[in-house]
């Protein structure tokens, strides 16, 4: 490989079809917006030109993209049945106390009441508690303060999720 040729993963990424591509970009992140601005910057050079056009696509969602985008999570601690990402990322609840997990289902609930949308956190390596302690924190933040952690917290995952689509072959 010369240092002009883009890695395996990212090489696959940008020889999909558009179609194909569309749909990867989907499953990485629900806003149609963020998937199309992504492909429409096709092909990538690096990963890291890849996430910076993410982070750029993020900051550019108007706020029925990024409603679009979140309702692609599931709640923490109710991963999507079936959906390994979700059950991946949320695997700080799996060994979770079911004092833990009725907690998280209350505030969860409160969140969701306040804010009409599911709490979202980059759940990746935290655990239980750590979720738990952040729902808290945040429940009690102004909608546009609480908008803008959402979307910062929607980059690191979609940041996350990029890289597991474009890794090199194992």
């Amino acid at each position: 490989m010369t240092s002009s040729t883009p890695p395996g993963g990212l090489a696959r990424f940008n020889a999909l079809e558009e179609s194909a591509a569309r749909t990867a970009l989907h499953e990485a992140c629900a806003s149609t917006a963020w998937g199309r601005q992504l492909l429409a910057k096709r092909p990538y050079a690096t990963a890291e030109d890849l996430y910076t056009a993410s982070d750029t696509a993020m900051a550019d969602l108007a706020d029925d993209d990024l409603a679009e985008a979140m309702a692609g999570h599931p709640p923490i601690g109710r991963p999507k049945p079936g959906d390994p990402t979700s059950a991946r990322e949320q695997r700080g609840m799996a060994g979770a106390s079911e004092d833990l997990r009725a907690e998280m289902l209350e505030l969860n609930l409160a969140y969701q009441e306040r804010f009409g949308h599911v709490f979202l956190i980059c759940a990746t390596g935290r655990t239980g508690e750590e979720m738990r302690d952040a729902l808290r924190e945040r429940i009690g933040n102004t909608p546009e303060r609480e908008r803008e952690i959402v979307r910062t917290e929607l980059g690191k995952i979609n940041r996350i999720r990029l890289g597991n689509l474009v890794q090199e072959d194992q």
